[in-house]
């Protein structure tokens, strides 16, 4: 089989999507060993667009597998941990999508599994994935965007009553959270991707758009580690969807297309100080590898990496700075409180920043 991979995908909702965009395209390093969901019609219907070796209605079935490599969870983020935690045990490799799990303490547990499986495991951040933002990357990297001054980050979606029609979303049990977990987490991930981490959190969120449990609106300002300010917010409100992110440097500031879901795609502003600054970029990114867009390219890195040919490309250390950050945001909105990173198992969320359950 050579460098074919094999893998189960659970989950067909957004499941699909990383069928469709990442492991059907690619037959030359994966081979789509089965697929699983709990609602028939959808199951037959993906599995049969994509010719699926096979089908199940049960996630045991796959752990019981030998022929199967990579598991890859896009199920509701309360299952995450369960089920990552299992697949980890049975000896398969892991993907899973975002909110990784429903607390530091568990993302702090998984750490620990994964270490003692010998197992890789990716969480999805398909956003980074893109020509716009690994330019960004690679000139802020290579020291020529000089110091570091100011971000604005803008996850501005739209939602409908009959987007929470089913059944799992809009509830703190079942999705963990709303605007900041389920949408914003991505361009929150990409900011502090280029911007480095978060040394204090002053945030605010409410709900007014939905009638649901959780958050669909948020504001908030971040310090950042190496002295830059941060402005972020979201909606599910607005009637043009955008996502953006503005980074100004020293000398260069960067600004990203307002494509809502593919943010790191081009185009990308990229605005140098002069014309030096300008020639060094030029240089620098004449030989950046092509990068595939969202699944394509984190599976494509994925495939190396299980391969010894390049690290992990989202480590679980991203998800949990990725988590970290967002618990960071729910204790400052519910007790108005300035919030200090990073944060460890004293910290009163450490353990989950549902309200339902403080």
């Amino acid at each position: 089989m050579g460098d074919i991979k094999s893998v189960a995908v659970v989950g067909l909702n957004i499941g699909r999507s990383h069928i469709a965009e990442a492991y059907a395209p690619r037959p030359e390093r994966w081979r789509l060993a089965a697929v699983c969901d709990r609602n028939q019609e959808r199951l037959d219907a993906v599995a049969d667009e994509f010719s699926a070796e096979s089908r199940t209605l049960h996630f045991d079935d796959l752990l019981a597998r030998d022929d199967i490599d990579v598991i890859d969870i896009a199920t509701p983020p309360a299952t995450h941990f369960e089920l990552v935690s299992r697949a980890l045990a049975a000896g398969k490799h892991v993907v899973c999508e975002k909110p990784l799990v429903g607390s530091l303490h568990e993302a702090d547990l998984l750490a620990n599994a994964q270490a003692q499986s010998g197992q890789m495991l990716m969480p999805i951040f398909q956003y980074r994935f893109g020509e716009g933002v690994q330019k960004a990357r690679r000139i802020i990297e290579a020291g020529l965007a000089g110091k570091p001054y100011l971000g604005t980050v803008e996850t501005h979606w739209k939602r409908t009553p009959d987007y929470y029609a089913v059944y799992w979303r809009g509830k703190w049990e079942s999705e963990l959270g709303g605007v900041l977990m389920t949408h914003a987490i991505h361009q929150h991930d990409m900011m502090t991707y280029l911007m480095g981490p978060v040394r204090r959190l002053f945030a605010r969120a409410t709900t007014r758009v939905n009638a649901i449990e959780v958050e669909d609106c948020v504001t908030a300002s971040w310090e950042m580690a190496n002295g830059a300010l941060v402005a972020a917010s979201a909606t599910l409100g607005s009637q043009n969807e955008i996502s953006r992110l503005r980074l100004c440097f020293e000398n260069v500031t960067f600004e990203s297309g307002g494509e809502a879901y593919s943010p790191g795609d081009e185009p990308w502003t990229i605005l140098p100080a002069n014309q030096a600054v300008a020639a060094d970029i030029r240089d620098l990114v004449a030989d950046l590898p092509p990068v595939g867009r969202r699944f394509l390219g984190q599976m494509d890195a994925f495939h190396e990496a299980l391969h010894g040919r390049g690290p992990v490309p989202v480590t679980i250390d991203d998800a949990r700075r990725a988590l970290e950050l967002a618990t960071a945001f729910y204790h400052s909105a519910q007790t108005g409180s300035d919030v200090s990173l990073p944060i460890g198992p004293d910290h009163p969320k450490y353990r989950g920043w549902r309200p339902d359950r403080a």
